[in-house]
């Protein structure tokens, strides 16, 4: 009988160790934002999620660009036209084209380079006046 309980003692503790190791094996490759990273210069505790950075400035920013684009091309469209709409789109690469020097501007609508700084300048000081209201 002695024997009979110490092999149920023994096969008991067997499994559990083997559960315990099991579920160490499982969880093994987990981290929580909670977890120690390690401690700073003064010693104090750092986690993990004290080392994630915050960007929260940055998609701010990206959206601020984003939306100030959008304005642009809406005053553009009100602002701009002909030539002057033409030469903004090419310079700038608008609408999905290269964008292209004064020069190759020129060629392609068939007048003088510095006809195309002009109507550049022109139009770029229209847009920033109506940007400013």
């Amino acid at each position: 009988m002695k024997k009979v309980v110490r092999c149920v003692t023994q096969c008991y503790i067997a499994n559990e160790i083997l559960m315990h190791i099991r579920s160490i094996k499982k969880h093994a490759g987990d981290i929580h934002l909670q977890d120690l990273a390690g401690k700073d210069l003064e010693g104090n505790r750092i986690r993990i999620e004290d080392r994630i950075p915050d960007d929260s400035e940055a998609v701010e920013d990206a959206v601020g660009i984003k939306l100030q684009i959008i304005r642009l091309r809406d005053v553009m469209l009100k602002v701009l036209r002909g030539k002057e709409k033409r030469v903004i789109e090419m310079r700038y690469g608008l609408d999905g084209q290269d964008e292209l020097t004064q020069k190759e501007i020129a060629e392609e609508l068939g007048i003088s380079r510095s006809y195309v700084s002009r109507i550049e300048k022109k139009a770029l000081s229209r847009l920033n006046e109506e940007m400013q209201e």
